[in-house]
């Protein structure tokens, strides 16, 4: 067999996929993780394409390349890869990356707490691992500031009528949209093509009516949605459900009305709900939000503090959740392999 490339990787979950790849890719230029990010989106999008295209991926399965961090301040930086960008951060992301880092010895595991920082796209992140007989059983990270964009905003969604919907950065921009104002929708496993099918079509027209904004980042805009309600259970606060759109959605045709359902929990939507929920009165500093995904997987939101992001409000958080290292793998393209980005169809694209 030639060989072509080849790609060392752990596999790793919070109930969503999330895989880190940590050899394979020749040295990326660039003066930051940003840049590094930028490069790779514009001269090397095959090693995405590969890892979350089949045979490799699934449509729900997010990675992320461990690359050296251009901050002196941390140990390790990371670009994350999903089905349609290369996104600033990422909760569920930025736990499997100290995760697979610390439980392979990459990072040196200190019980009973191991601090350190990661360097995605959107800057430095502190990490605080809780960790115990070689596992980190709970991370903690500081999130970027996050601000609200819009609030309780009305927008006509064809196939839909009107729906009330939030925008706000939480790393990514997120359009938030409240469960409770369709009559029979539940956020439950059972329910998740109409939950795809209502997200992707709110997603769309949020990103044709709202536009959204971030000064550091120029071009990105509303790409990904959060649904959510209240949880059923006593100890939990709100449940919610994040797709993550596998393709351009047109109104015109159903078939692209479609996504995958984030398995596990939304660090970033997390932090995007409690920026509104702020800026609404009901979360004010030293509050907590427990967020429970579709599986039961939970996220502990913490509002820390209040901040000035180039002239406008922002709120400062933690997030804190678990990952599990499912397995080791070595990818390869083999020099004849007729799709050597990878391939998609229809059945579940």
């Amino acid at each position: 067999m030639g060989v072509k490339r080849t790609f060392d990787a752990v596999e790793v979950h919070e109930g969503a996929p999330l895989r880190v790849i940590t050899s394979g890719v020749p040295t990326i230029p660039g003066d930051s993780v940003y840049e590094m990010a930028r490069w790779m989106e514009e001269n090397d999008d095959q090693l995405r394409k590969l890892m979350l295209r089949e045979p490799r991926g699934v449509p729900a399965l997010c990675a992320n390349l461990i690359v050296p961090a251009k901050d002196p301040r941390a140990k390790a930086g990371f670009i994350i890869m999903e089905q349609v960008e290369y996104p600033m951060m990422s909760g569920g992301n930025v736990l499997a990356v100290a995760t697979a880092l610390l439980e392979t010895g990459m990072i040196e595991m200190q019980e009973p707490v191991t601090e350190f920082n990661l360097e995605a796209p959107a800057g430095l992140i502190p990490i605080s691992a809780e960790c115990k007989d070689g596992k980190a059983v709970q991370i903690t990270f500081q999130n970027v500031p996050a601000f609200p964009v819009y609030i309780d905003k009305e927008i006509d969604v064809p196939h839909l009528g009107k729906v009330r919907v939030d925008v706000a950065w939480g790393g990514m921009f997120y359009v938030i949209i409240d469960a409770t104002q369709f009559d029979g929708l539940e956020l439950v496993p059972e329910k998740g093509k109409e939950i795809i099918r209502i997200s992707a079509l709110v997603t769309k027209a949020a990103q044709e009516q709202l536009e959204a904004s971030h000064p550091d980042y120029p071009g990105v805009g509303i790409t990904l949605s959060i649904m959510r309600e209240p949880s059923p259970n006593a100890n939990r606060d709100i449940r919610t459900s994040n797709v993550m759109l596998s393709g351009e959605v047109d109104f015109d045709r159903p078939e692209t009305w479609t996504g995958a359902l984030d398995r596990g929990c939304c660090g970033t939507g997390t932090t995007a709900i409690m920026a509104v929920e702020h800026a609404k009165g009901n979360l004010k500093v030293g509050d907590q939000l427990m967020n429970e995904g579709l599986l039961g997987i939970t996220f502990t939101g913490s509002l820390v503090g209040e901040t000035e992001l180039h002239g406008r409000t922002a709120v400062d958080t933690t997030i804190g959740g678990q990952c599990w290292i499912s397995g080791y793998s070595k990818y390869v393209l083999d020099s004849t392999d007729p799709f050597p980005e990878g391939y998609t169809i229809g059945d579940i694209w």
